[in-house]
């Protein structure tokens, strides 16, 4: 896979024109465009259509979380839409995750499916905000063991922190993983906890590494990319 391909823009932004014009000047450079919760609520399905027809790969990352006939079906629904990937919450639990995996394979015609990751806890929370959402043990710990559920569902990887990537690909050699808190040197942290360089998270594992407001709020976003493909 080409350095590039690797690189997954997160388009966290409030509507289809503005999110569309950085993928007609990105297109042909990175691996995935990321759609969010964000974006998603603002413009629903049809900026999704929008950027698969400009012949672009979708992350549709919405953290799917209810009960697993809801899920199963959502996740057919993004099938339907075109998407590369997609997200659901580990913490739903194992029948919620097989849910989907099943719904998945089980669709008629044999089409393309996305690729499942789980996210297990998110990289903005630290160990103070699991112990106040009661969980008990530490957050590696809680990170491994929802991983271990996603395993047992056949999901196709994980969303990992840069904190616990190394970890996660010693513990899981063939998941996929998918890093956010990508900030390169002398970037802003914002509301990100546990982060990591490009070149850093990749050496400690990940898969492909995405990356928002560094380039999506650049004066120059492509010159950005170029710079952070560069420091790779």
């Amino acid at each position: 896979m080409d350095t590039k391909e690797r690189i997954v823009i997160a388009l966290d932004f409030d509507s289809a024109a503005e999110s569309l014009r950085l993928v007609e000047r990105l297109r042909g450079r990175v691996g995935l465009f990321k759609v969010g919760s964000q974006l998603f609520a603002a413009e629903g399905p049809s900026v999704v259509e929008k950027i698969v027809d400009m012949g672009e790969e979708v992350f549709l990352d919405l953290k799917l979380h209810d009960i697993p006939n809801t899920v199963a079906k959502a996740a057919t629904a993004a099938q339907a839409m075109g998407v590369s990937m997609l997200t659901v919450h580990a913490s739903g639990g194992l029948p919620m995750m097989s849910a989907v995996t099943t719904a998945l394979k089980s669709l008629p015609n044999k089409p393309k499916l996305p690729l499942v990751l789980a996210v297990t806890v998110l990289t903005s929370l630290g160990q103070s905000d699991l112990n106040q959402l009661g969980v008990t043990g530490n957050l590696t710990e809680q990170v491994v063991r929802l991983a271990h559920l996603a395993t047992d569902a056949g999901l196709d990887g994980l969303v990992a922190s840069p904190a616990e990537v190394s970890l996660l690909r010693h513990k899981f050699p063939a998941l996929l993983l998918v890093t956010p808190g990508i900030r390169p040197l002398g970037s802003d942290l914002n509301d990100q906890s546990r982060i990591a360089t490009p070149r850093d998270a990749l050496q400690a594992g990940a898969n492909y590494l995405v990356i928002g407001r560094p380039i999506t709020a650049s004066p120059d976003p492509l010159r950005s990319l170029n710079w952070i493909l560069k420091t790779i």
